[in-house]
């Protein structure tokens, strides 16, 4: 693959469903998968993160992004689960303005570590100057 790969991790189906129409309309070439809702519920599990992350693996890596605590309890569970890969990163991220960094940053071209730093920064973004 051309691009580092996304993985949007969330409680809710609909959520990630969303997000990633949002951000494949962005990026239409950047691979996305989603892991959402557990059993039909609300919740995450680890064997569909697993799933997700290794549906877009590639050695340009995946980037990880996810709502709630939990949801990064279970994807560290998924990446123990699977065999090591260096370049698997789990940002510390908003999920929808991360993802949405991510995906622009994926769409130039960049590095794993590159994705990574813009999904982050996304934390400082200041949406209301008062």
């Amino acid at each position: 693959m051309k691009y580092v790969s996304l993985v949007l991790i969330s409680h809710s189906y609909e959520i990630v469903s969303g997000l990633k129409k949002l951000l494949s309309q962005v990026q239409p070439d950047v691979p996305i998968a989603i892991a959402g809702g557990a059993e039909g519920g609300i919740g995450t599990n680890a064997l569909d993160i697993q799933t997700a992350i290794e549906s877009v693996y590639s050695e340009k890596g995946v980037v990880v992004l996810f709502d709630l605590g939990s949801a990064l309890i279970n994807a560290e569970m998924a990446l123990e689960m699977m065999e090591p890969h260096e370049n698997i990163r789990i940002a510390d991220a908003p999920l929808v303005e991360g993802a949405y960094a991510a995906v622009v940053e994926a769409g130039l071209g960049s590095s794993l570590a590159e994705v990574v730093r813009a999904s982050e920064s996304a934390k400082e973004l200041v949406k209301i100057h008062r």
